[in-house]
């Protein structure tokens, strides 16, 4: 839930203002006071793991939580810690591109096609992925196909 769409549930929800302590006539603070406080009160990286954390033990203590597995959204902090060298990131791309044109060509096509790289260094990666959209250019029937067209623009996150 955006900072804002927090906020402007919690003018209404009554559930949201009795956890806040607030009472229902009670107004609610801007939105990007919420944004303020992170950026300046939550510094450290390791704040917020830390709230997560210790929300989760009051929870269990106080009973709210029976299970024994917890599903937390870890947007943030899958953005913050599992981010990918730029290495990486064009080897995944030239990887999802490459399995979208072998669902569509011949085997001796797939044959054809450059054999990725892998010894980790980012200009021969570039040059691969290069030469991979070289190869499908070439072929016009391939390179017109939709779904590998739009491969290397669905696949960014």
């Amino acid at each position: 839930m955006s900072d804002a769409d927090l906020v402007e549930r919690s003018k209404y929800d009554m559930s949201f203002k009795y956890f806040l302590g607030l009472r229902p006539e009670d107004d609610v603070i801007h939105s990007s006071t919420l944004t303020k406080f992170r950026k300046l009160r939550l510094a450290d990286e390791n704040i917020l793991d830390l709230l997560i954390e210790k929300t989760v033990a009051i929870a269990i203590e106080k009973g709210i939580i029976k299970e024994k597995r917890i599903i937390v959204d870890a947007t943030h902090t899958k953005a913050r810690y599992n981010q990918k060298s730029a290495y990486q990131a064009l080897g995944d791309h030239a990887k999802l591109l490459r399995k979208t044109v072998y669902r569509y060509v011949s085997p001796e096509e797939k044959n054809a096609i450059p054999k990725k790289r892998e010894n980790g260094i980012l200009e021969d990666q570039l040059d691969y992925c290069k030469e991979l959209i070289a190869h499908i250019e070439k072929d016009e029937g391939t390179a017109s196909i939709h779904a590998v067209q739009e491969k290397p623009i669905s696949s960014r996150k």
